[in-house]
């Protein structure tokens, strides 16, 4: 059986190419504590206080609290049922569905868009930086997105291992100095009148408030692979990202709500940041950093699986990173990505399906889990992988179409869930179907050589 080597010997380049094309090795895997900071640290964001604040001015505390526990638990299924598979494989989301659910060929596609979704917003969340630090002490905002793209590009280079370090040192950094500015305001006003106030603006219906919330972070769900190959238990994949659903929605995104009915507005970020001068810039650097880095992670491991599908070429995830970084950085610091922001949205109503797909196939139909079965113990790829499964790409548009043109319910939801379902029953008909056998070639370029057998079912 033809194996792939470890990722950090098969190329040399700069930084870590962090296994972008192979299983995370267990003895290479990180402990509960620092995993659980990752997580955490992707809770920790100025912008999830602006969205509790959103849905606060149009929601009662009350309405508001039901909202996030049907965003929350939408979310942690949906983390814990892909996350689960990232942790057993030791596989990111793109290099996972060559053999749940899409085949090689079709893993070239989801790289794509992955990758090209994590980019956008990449740049949009650092032009995002780049406009408040400059509203918060001066300074051309370009300048900022500059500093902060390079910052975050840097820490990127080198993986996983050293964005662990980053987040354990900022993290808990983070949350103090946020918690300093918010509870200093809140405490001098009366927490019991602020919850049992009005909505103080036009009413946010439940659904829309929902969507908001698994939506917006439904792209992050679906890769959360990148982060759970990491991990060593299938506990500590569900404990971690329920922490951090709970951090995020129910006390940072909860606290927004409050902050919303303070000031009866959205613009709550002066509040949040009131800690002024560098500190204040300190505090909104890290939050931008740590939630961003994964935006150019998740990207780079994409379009390391792209090339090599595509044109047969091993990149280096270092230098990817670097090329990604740099390109996203530029469009930021000139303005551009925020004209992108409805291209990068639709692109967000694509990606769920794929989620959909990669928890029927690898948790009900099981037709091309095989492979990974039997090549799990040994640590390395299966020799060959399916090379197309088109009724995957059809099941795929359907639920786009769905997430798309459907009004009722939650956009997002729906096409994963419509995904879901097609491939669940269409699978157990027997009507799923790859084609085609893609070899893997124990070589630096990972070449491949296809045939047009068909694979039989696993």
């Amino acid at each position: 059986m033809a194996t792939s080597p470890p990722a950090d010997e098969a190329t040399k380049g700069i930084g870590s190419d962090d296994y972008a094309l192979s299983r995370v090795p267990r003895d290479k895997r990180f402990g509960f504590g620092s995993m659980l900071l990752q997580w955490l640290a992707q809770s920790g964001s100025i912008s999830q206080f602006t969205l509790g604040a959103t849905i606060g001015v149009g929601m009662t505390f009350g309405q508001a609290f039901l909202a996030f526990t049907l965003g929350a638990v939408t979310l942690e299924v949906v983390i814990f049922a892909i996350g689960l598979a990232g942790m057993r494989e030791g596989l990111a989301t793109p290099l996972l569905t060559r053999w749940v659910g899409f085949g090689r060929n079709g893993s070239a596609l989801v790289s794509f868009v992955i990758a090209v979704s994590l980019v956008g917003w990449f740049g949009v969340q650092n032009t995002i930086f780049g406009d408040s630090v400059s509203s918060l002490v001066g300074g051309p905002s370009w300048m900022w997105c500059v500093i902060a793209g390079l910052a975050v590009t840097a820490l990127v280079i080198f993986g996983f291992k050293y964005m662990a370090v980053f987040a354990k040192i900022v993290t808990p950094l983070f949350f103090a100095l946020v918690a300093w500015s918010v509870i200093s305001t809140l405490t001098k006003h009366s927490f019991m009148d602020l919850v049992h106030s009005p909505a103080p603006a036009h009413h946010i219906s439940l659904a829309v408030a929902a969507t908001a919330i698994a939506g917006g972070f439904m792209t992050g769900a679906i890769v959360a692979p990148e982060m759970t190959r990491f991990n060593r238990k299938g506990s500590h994949v569900f404990l971690q990202s329920a922490s951090s659903m709970i951090l995020s929605e129910y006390i940072v995104g909860m606290t927004g709500v409050l902050l919303g009915h303070l000031v009866k507005s959205n613009q709550v970020s002066d509040i949040v940041l009131s800690t002024s001068g560098a500190v204040g810039v300190i505090v909104v650097l890290m939050s931008t950093a740590k939630v961003n880095d994964w935006n150019l992670y998740g990207s780079s491991l994409g379009v390391v699986n792209f090339f090599q599908v595509v044109f047969g070429k091993r990149l280096h995830r270092g230098a990817v990173t670097i090329v990604l970084g740099l390109a996203g950085t530029l469009l930021s610091a000139v303005g551009i990505m925020t004209h992108f922001t409805d291209f990068l949205s639709l692109l967000g109503v694509a990606i769920p399906p794929i989620g959909g797909i990669i928890v029927a196939e690898y948790w009900i139909v099981r037709r091309m889990r095989k492979p990974l079965d039997e090549t799990r113990e040994a640590q390395i790829l299966p020799a060959t992988s399916p090379t197309w499964v088109p009724m995957s790409l059809v099941i795929w548009i359907a639920a786009f179409c769905v997430g798309k043109f459907y009004d009722g319910g939650i956009p997002a939801l729906n096409s994963l869930i419509t995904a879901f379902v097609l491939y669940a029953a269409l699978g157990l008909l027997g009507w799923i179907k790859p084609y085609g056998t893609s070899t893997l070639e124990a070589s630096p370029d990972l070449a491949v050589a296809d045939n047009n057998t068909p694979v039989g079912a696993a």
